[in-house]
């Protein structure tokens, strides 16, 4: 058996020398050799005879066996710490991480946000897909105790202490409190672990620009270059945090590239608190968790080490292989949505009566993680003919140890039926142009033209994007006669409703496939993919208006994605649309026996004429808003007074409470304007869709109505 070697011996040596305080002169005098020896193995001219190595290893205060493999640090000298930074010499107080509020404490949020940073990360050269595994683990007792001890918890307390004082004054100081809390009075700790494996790893040095400073060690930052990458903003590791209840965060990587001669358990920890004062001192906010660099002022830094199989157990971080991939640990994790309790686990609630309160919360999250990631990440999870699938994922519960709810493999067939047989059907090419027989596949190509970069007049090009529609299955395919978009990485991006169906239309699914997921060597499918992923806000959950899309194209660039929607929406309607009458069935005698009197053309009004609401299709969004598409009709006339939509909620009595747009995208005949929509010349007929702000909502929008009004001018 041949034995791993790691670092070239003369960098990992002079590190050692770093880490135990010693110089080379020193070395040399413990060896009994000359410093010139010492200087020839430090810059690789040569290297110690074996027996020498039991010498080097003594004075190093280590096994032989580390010094000949070289696959980790010596455990002498500085010790694994925590690094709090120093407050601002300025006065400056940052009382919490603001990428952190950009997302809800909630195990759905992060489970596409983690879920996505996976996929973007997966080492493509051998084709295999990233597999993801989300592990609950509640400890308690001496499992508990254990790890606190691990984590050096007595070194933390007093931060937490000073944050809690100041608990009452701002948001993070509550949550943290409250985390606390909950751990000492219920003597409990929940973990939520992130794997990924066949991915990239955590590569790239401590502080210099790489993988590793993006995610551990800065703030909005993000390196994905890739077309067919998800994230964009650098926001998604903020989720981590967001729902770590005492924002503390665990990392132990496998990298893909070597660093330092290594790949194997490279190990940090990040903590986000509000700014604080402890023992007269202030602090800034975040710390690390790792060794304290040598080369830092006064040693006081701390950057990453490379672990013993014994130190990631103990902190929870063991990986199942050596396959490249980074495990998130998530200290203390909370969901706010799980807590709050959900009707759908009604059957699941009266099975587990008989267990803690504490243990039901894990299953409830267990379950909300399968659902998420079968809604978000079915059609990555999808393969047929020649496309094998990007992703596998599992989720499972432990508490102490001991299994709660075994691993779950997410089936992307059982989330999404409908869908997913019409994926493997384009990929198997066994569609169909119109739906006659049950089961069929119906494909159609839909137009987004592309504009000119740079706020440039005219198109780029016409990429042909992919729509399939399907009948609905009877299972689990809710809400029916809804339209999936998604492009490279085939994550879920946009769920709409299709409008203006024909009655009687049968309930459907519809997938539209544009970018880089249409297929690589579609025309202008990098271009596509470049456009769509700057028209997505953070949350990666729309195509539209974007201060980056204004930037780089120009502040009317949005209209080609609504022309896109108008084009998939007509398509859709042609699809599920049932056969026509043939005329020979009566049309041509009816016709002989009517007689039909022609009437003057109306003459138009010469005053303004005002449009009326015509029709309204509301449903209510993931994040509790109001989706809308309504219609618009417009009287014949000259001048068609601009209007203003207005949301509002149905009450008994007193005035309605005003919501919020969150967004107001113009479809077809009309253009939006600063919340005002504006009609096109000589139409007849307008159609927009709205989206309200949830945060405006003053009640739940599940105990609510809503009502939509047309208001000329200003909206008064």
């Amino acid at each position: 058996m041949d034995v791993e070697t790691g670092e070239d011996f003369g960098p990992w040596l002079a590190r050692q020398l770093k880490l135990a305080g010693k110089t080379q002169a020193d070395l040399a005098v413990e060896l009994k050799l000359t410093r010139a020896a010492i200087s020839a193995w430090i810059t690789g001219r040569s290297t110690p005879r074996p027996t020498v190595m039991t010498e080097i290893a003594k004075a190093l205060g280590t096994d032989v066996g580390t010094v000949h493999t070289r696959t980790t640090d010596t455990q002498a000298g500085l010790p694994i710490t925590w690094y709090h930074r120093p407050g601002y010499p300025d006065g400056g107080r940052d009382l919490g991480n603001a990428a952190a509020f950009a997302f809800d404490a909630d195990v759905q949020v992060l489970a596409r946000e983690t879920c996505q940073n996976s996929l973007d990360e997966r080492v493509t050269e051998n084709g295999r897909p990233v597999r993801v595994r989300y592990t609950l683990h509640e400890l308690t007792g001496e499992a508990l105790d254990a790890f606190r001890e691990a984590i050096l918890w007595n070194d933390l307390f007093p931060h937490y202490s000073a944050v809690s004082e100041i608990a009452g004054s701002q948001k993070v100081g509550r949550v943290v409190d409250a985390g606390v809390r909950d751990m000492y009075e219920k003597g409990r700790l929940v973990l939520l672990r992130v794997d990924d494996y066949n991915a990239s790893g955590l590569i790239g040095d401590d502080y210099a620009d790489g993988k590793f400073a993006a995610v551990v060690r800065r703030q909005l930052e993000s390196l994905k270059s890739g077309h067919g990458a998800g994230g964009s903003y650098g926001l998604g590791k903020a989720t981590l945090w967001a729902t770590s209840a005492l924002g503390l965060v665990l990392i132990n990587s496998t990298l893909s590239e070597s660093h330092e001669g290594r790949t194997e358990r490279r190990v940090i920890g990040r903590l986000e608190l509000p700014w604080r004062e402890v023992d007269g001192k202030p602090y800034a906010g975040p710390a690390w968790f790792g060794r304290p660099d040598p080369d830092s002022p006064g040693a006081m830094v701390a950057r990453s080490w490379w672990a013993d199989e014994e130190t990631v157990a103990s902190l929870h971080l063991t990986r199942e292989s050596d396959e490249p991939g980074t495990s998130f640990l998530v200290v203390g994790a909370h969901d706010v949505a799980s807590l709050e309790g959900n009707s759908s686990d009604g059957d699941e609630e009266a099975r587990d009566e008989e267990d803690s309160e504490d243990t039901r919360d894990i299953r409830k999250m267990h379950r909300r993680l399968v659902k998420a990631l079968g809604r978000d990440f079915w059609a990555a999870m999808t393969g047929g003919g020649s496309r094998l699938p990007l992703l596998e994922v599992s989720v499972r519960a432990l508490r102490n140890g001991e299994v709660v709810v075994p691993e779950e493999q997410v089936d992307p067939s059982a989330e999404q039926p409908s869908r997913t047989r019409a994926l493997r059907a384009h990929y198997e090419g066994t569609t169909v142009d119109r739906l006659t027989e049950a089961g069929q596949v119906a494909a159609r190509s839909v137009p987004l033209k592309l504009p000119q970069s740079g706020g440039a007049r005219g198109t780029l090009g016409t990429h042909q994007a992919v729509l399939l529609v399907t009948e609905a299955a009877n299972d689990a395919d809710t809400p029916k006669n809804q339209v999936h978009s998604l492009r490279g990485n085939r994550m879920t991006v946009k769920r709409a409703g299709a409008t203006n169906l024909p009655l009687g239309t049968n309930p459907f699914q519809a997938v539209l496939l544009v970018g880089e997921a249409a297929g690589e060597s579609a025309p202008f499918a990098k271009e596509a993919e470049d456009f769509l992923r700057a028209a997505e806000p953070p949350e990666h959950d729309r195509w539209g208006q974007t201060e980056e899309l204004t930037l780089r194209w120009s502040p009317s660039a949005y209209r080609r994605i609504n022309m896109l929607t108008a084009e998939v929406n007509n398509a859709v309607r042609e699809l599920v649309a049932r056969p026509k009458r043939s005329s020979r069935e009566g049309g041509a005698a009816l016709r002989k026996a009517l007689t039909v009197k022609t009437r003057p053309k109306a003459k138009l009004p010469s005053g303004p004429v005002i449009p009326v609401l015509d029709g309204l299709d509301a449903t209510i969004g993931d994040d509790g808003e109001w989706r809308i598409t309504a219609e618009v009709s417009i009287p014949r006339g000259d001048e068609v007074v601009p209007m203003v939509p207005v949301a509002q909620l149905d009450v008994r009595s007193g005035g309605r409470p005003k919501l919020d747009w969150a967004e107001l995208v113009a479809l077809e005949g009309c253009e939006v304007e600063d919340g005002t929509l504006r009609f096109v010349p000589g139409a007849r007929r307008a159609k927009f869709q709205g989206s309200t702000d949830a945060s405006s909502h003053p009640v739940r929008t599940t105990l609510t109505r809503l009502v939509l009004e047309l208001r000329a001018g200003k909206g008064e």
